[in-house]
């Protein structure tokens, strides 16, 4: 049976004015040793106070800059002062090989392979852009990357992290404990513990926000359920069975308006579409076999679906709310984590099932390239990309 709580509906939105426009590097999620804050993690002067009609924003959270698109600081290129001087690179994270190997996006080569932990499942963006988080699953530790020289620091001890999120507000980290069945919400500094959140659900993967950033969304794969959780008490507010027997919901990405929130779902073979303010009962919507990964275009108009299970990725149209075109890999594949690169032209997404990488035009759906990776690649992370600050996972940023 499902149960749906309803929190407050989203304030009336208006466009903000240009003059908000503002480059932002706070507090985020760094690595370092328990009880000190890493260098180079002060947190920055508080963005201004939205203007009046503007979204009314968890407490802390940078301001909606287009309230018709969340995702208008990610354009092509639009870069971070923070990151602008990164390298751009393509970093893989190897389950099977305890590895990450990093690709240079220009030769479409491995430059370098980084010893981890144990199932390395996702490479995670700090909020405040900084660090690479890699989330050593059964090795229970995350282990920070320095994007900047591509070093790897001292491994940070957190249980179970099969997936890293970060509030909107940079305040805390979110583990998503799988197999503890659990939200450990942390400091994003040092990682100790701020509070846990038991679920019932089984194995808590995935999520996204909402437009004003006081509630997610998240999917639990092995039991077809999704939570909504509230960000500001840190407490799952709201519970809800899929209606599909043998439903494994995955990737979870919200519209650029704000208005729905779109679940991957690899049995079911397509998305969920839900209203979160709601959390009403969702409604499918076919893409292909094994739906997985989820990833909006740099202008915000369409949204790259991965389909795991037949290698192909379907192409969704936020405006006609439809599956536009399908691309299909020529030698096949199991197209699974990824992301898009900074100019926008590129879709990288890993080969789960086949120890490689793919580089897909996103123009023409042309494979570029197929690059030899480690074993079990899984949530490689494209990295610099734009926008303000990052939500987690693989790389969602506003």
């Amino acid at each position: 049976m499902s149960v749906s709580l309803h929190l407050t509906r989203r304030a009336a939105a208006a466009l903000l004015a240009p003059a908000v426009l503002v480059a932002l590097a706070g507090c985020g999620g760094d690595g370092g040793d328990r009880g000190a804050a890493p260098p180079g993690t002060e947190r920055a002067a508080q963005p201004p106070a939205p203007a009046a009609g503007a979204v009314d924003v968890l407490p802390g959270m940078p301001p909606v800059l287009d309230p018709k698109d969340l995702y208008s600081a990610d354009r092509p290129g639009a870069l971070s002062p923070v990151v602008k001087d990164f390298p751009s690179r393509v970093y893989v994270p190897n389950t099977g090989s305890r590895t990450v190997s990093v690709i240079d996006p220009q030769t479409y080569k491995v430059v370098e392979t980084i010893d981890v932990g144990d199932q390395p499942q996702h490479v995670v963006p700090s909020w405040d852009l900084k660090t690479l988080w890699v989330n050593n699953n059964r090795g229970h530790t995350l282990t920070p990357i320095d994007p900047g020289t591509g070093k790897a620091g001292k491994a940070v001890p957190v249980h179970d992290p099969y997936n890293l999120y970060f509030t909107p507000d940079g305040k805390h980290a979110v583990v998503m404990a799988s197999l503890d069945r659990q939200l450990v919400f942390r400091d994003p500094h040092t990682m100790k513990i701020k509070k846990t959140e038991p679920v019932s659900c089984y194995g808590v993967n995935h999520a996204d926000f909402s437009i004003d950033g006081r509630y997610f969304i998240v999917s639990c794969e092995f039991s077809g359920e999704l939570l909504k959780v509230d960000t500001l008490k840190m407490k799952v507010v709201a519970q809800r069975k899929l209606p599909l027997k043998g439903a494994m919901p995955q990737d979870v990405k919200i519209s650029p308006d704000g208005s729905t929130f779109y679940i991957a779902d690899m049995m079911a073979h397509g998305m969920w579409v839900l209203d979160g303010d709601t959390f009403a009962e969702p409604k499918l919507l076919s893409t292909g076999k094994g739906c997985h990964g989820l990833y909006v275009s740099r202008d915000s108009k369409e949204m790259y679906v991965s389909n795991r299970g037949e290698g192909t990725v379907s192409v969704f149209d936020f405006g006609r709310k439809k599956v536009a075109k399908k691309w299909r890999l020529p030698d096949g594949g199991s197209p699974d984590m990824g992301g898009v690169s900074a100019d926008g032209k590129v879709l990288w997404l890993s080969g789960r099932y086949d120890s490689e990488v793919y580089a897909i035009d996103t123009r023409t759906g042309a494979q570029l390239a197929r690059i030899k990776v480690g074993s079990g690649p899984h949530g490689l992370a494209v990295y610099p990309q734009p926008g303000r600050y990052s939500l987690g996972h693989t790389g969602v940023f506003r």
